[in-house]
């Protein structure tokens, strides 16, 4: 009799403290409302008891709103499931000659596999010098001083569309602008060294790594307000080859960096491994060519008879931890096209999203819950309930990959959880612990608010602050 009544008082004093949540929750947001920053805004919050799943709190939970970066969240739960915490891309280098007297009579063929880390600083068994020193050394190794032909990148297993439809032109050619595509290098970004000195208006090129070979760059880059920050965008399309640099930098520095995103990193590579060539004393008799869809050269494309050596990439794991936890718009996109091509065998975005959103249908998310039209939610255009991403996190805590998706959560205001923002967006999806020992895993958008978007953080936090 004791028993029942300790376990009826557990449940009343619980059903009490989660109607007072739900009060602070809903007498919180009414204010953000009468808020003048949010005069036009909508609001979507979903809250859920971790362990029990019971709805806390919810305000248009069921609205389709931009998500910004919280898409990454479905986009790694839905890798984790479909490719596995160890999957991991593999880059096949060989040739399809012979080698007699140190020279392969062929080609030296590279297949890519889409892997977003070749060439990527973020470790050391994938940055530059590395991989050099791999491909240089499997040459040694079979003693090949001399390639009677072609230096050949073979991309063709991916779609030669590398932007997602929906990405906006101011932010296609600055460096988390990046596309995937079957061939990556150095994550597709390159680095612009800028100059000035305190007598002038503007700002000078200095040094760009790694080199651009095949770009214009038509610097229009003027000086702001000291202490206004990097104001400048890099408009440059897909394959394009004419780079305008506008804005504003900051007065008071002599020295400023921005960072763009390679419209064909192949080229960059191509140079990169012709200077490696050169210094090892390897001579490249013929050229360098990609065999790529859409390409003069698709038709000539030679399959590779002999394999050298397979370059592996880190885990899915470290990939993701990377992802969610530095926000890189080109691994998610590399990861819907990994996914359609682990599928059909080919890569390509719109077969990707297809599977992921099938996936989770059939866990009892309706299709139209997820109208998601790239893997990182950098396109304005995408539209995601609070409800669908709560239902895909309650998910998570039950995969035995869980812990490592929870590590890779960055820590923000002292809350797991993974932001989000793009121009009139900001959201916060993750988990958070109370000081009364209970869990919540919640959802919080906000769409089309005016003014700082700090001070929208800030907030929303105050917000979240009541789930602590």
């Amino acid at each position: 009799m004791r028993l029942t009544l300790l376990t009826i008082s557990f449940f009343i004093c619980s059903g009490v403290f989660a109607q007072k949540i739900d009060e602070k929750l809903s007498a919180a947001v009414k204010a953000l409302e009468a808020d003048p920053q949010f005069k036009h805004a909508i609001f979507s919050m979903y809250v859920v008891d971790s362990k029990t799943g019971a709805i806390v709190y919810e305000k248009n939970a069921q609205l389709g709103l931009a998500p910004a970066s919280c898409q990454k969240v479905v986009t790694s739960v839905s890798a984790f499931e479909m490719l596995g915490h160890d999957y991991s891309y593999k880059t096949r280098i060989g040739h399809d000659g012979t080698v007699k007297d140190g020279t392969l009579n062929g080609n030296l063929i590279i297949v890519a596999s889409g892997d977003p880390t070749f060439g990527s600083w973020r470790w050391n068994e994938t940055d530059t010098q590395s991989i050099k020193q791999k491909i240089v050394g499997i040459l040694r190794v079979n003693n090949i001083a001399a390639v009677s032909g072609n230096v050949i990148v073979d991309e063709s297993s991916w779609d030669n569309q590398a932007t997602p439809n929906g990405w906006t032109w101011d932010d296609i050619g600055n460096y988390y602008g990046a596309g995937a595509r079957g061939f990556n290098w150095y994550e597709n970004q390159y680095d612009i060294v800028l100059r000035s000195h305190s007598n002038e208006s503007s700002w000078q090129i200095s040094e760009i790594r790694p080199n651009q070979p095949l770009i214009n760059f038509v610097n229009q880059l003027q000086k702001g307000p000291s202490g206004s920050g990097d104001n400048s965008i890099i408009y440059l399309p897909e394959e394009g080859s004419t780079a305008y640099l506008r804005g504003t930098l900051p007065e008071g520095q002599r020295r400023f960096t921005i960072s763009g995103a390679m419209p064909n990193p192949i080229p960059p590579f191509f140079e990169t491994l012709k200077n490696c060539f050169d210094s090892a004393h390897i001579k490249i008799l013929g050229g360098y060519k990609a065999f790529r869809l859409g390409t003069r050269y698709h038709n000539d494309r030679t399959e590779m008879k002999t394999s050298l050596t397979t370059l592996i990439s880190p885990s899915f794991d470290s990939i993701n931890y990377w992802f969610l936890k530095r926000s890189v718009n080109l691994y998610g996109e590399a990861l819907v096209k990994t996914i359609a091509f682990e599928k059909t065998k080919f890569g390509s975005t719109d077969t990707g999203l297809a599977i992921i959103k099938n996936f989770w249908k059939d866990k009892g998310i309706e299709p139209s819950a997820l109208h998601i039209i790239d893997g990182s939610g950098l396109s304005p255009a995408n539209r995601v309930t609070t409800n669908a991403l709560v239902t895909i996190m309650q998910y998570a805590k039950n995969q035995t990959w869980f812990p490592s998706f929870y590590n890779a959560l960055p820590e923000l205001n002292a809350i797991k959880m993974k932001d989000g923002y793009i121009s009139g967006v900001r959201s916060f999806t993750g988990y958070v612990k109370s000081k009364d020992g209970n869990e919540y895993t919640f959802s919080f958008i906000v769409n089309n608010f005016d003014g700082s978007a700090g001070t929208v953080r800030e907030k929303m936090w105050k917000v979240l602050d009541i789930l602590k």
